[in-house]
């Protein structure tokens, strides 16, 4: 399997909520570099918890894989992101039910072919501007 289908597999299991063959694309201490949002926990292997807070929140989410660039063991993908807030969020406890669509790019980097790290640019000011969510103060 090359880097690029594993990191289509691992959007296909996402958005098909698949959270139990997330550990077949994903390595168990994968490091998430950039949160979703804000509130996912941040340690080795916290990105399957994130995740499926994630998948908790939004219902419905797509994660649609626009462009994807492989170069050795990384591979950028360009993503259109959308779904609706039908579920709580540590960042919005109560849902707006609301829809959104943002553009992102991660940058996913595979180790004994399983991702074993995540970065990620999206556009989050999109996103809370769409949910109706309040932007963080800065601290």
């Amino acid at each position: 399997m090359t880097a690029t289908d594993v990191v289509r597999g691992l959007f296909d299991a996402i958005n098909d909520r698949r959270l139990g063959d997330l550990r077949r694309y994903m390595a168990d201490d994968v490091i998430d570099h950039n949160k979703i949002i804000y509130g996912e926990p941040d340690e080795p292997g916290a990105a399957f918890d994130a995740l499926k807070q994630q998948l908790a929140a939004f219902d419905p989410m797509r994660l649609t894989v626009e462009e994807t660039i492989a170069d050795g063991d990384r591979v950028a993908v360009r993503l259109t992101m959308s779904g609706t807030n039908s579920g709580s969020h540590p960042r919005m406890p109560e849902p707006t039910h609301r829809s959104f669509q943002v553009e992102a790019v991660f940058v996913l980097t595979l180790k004994d072919g399983k991702v074993s790290e995540m970065r990620a640019v999206s556009d989050r000011l999109g996103l809370f501007l769409q949910l109706g969510w309040d932007w963080p103060e800065a601290g």
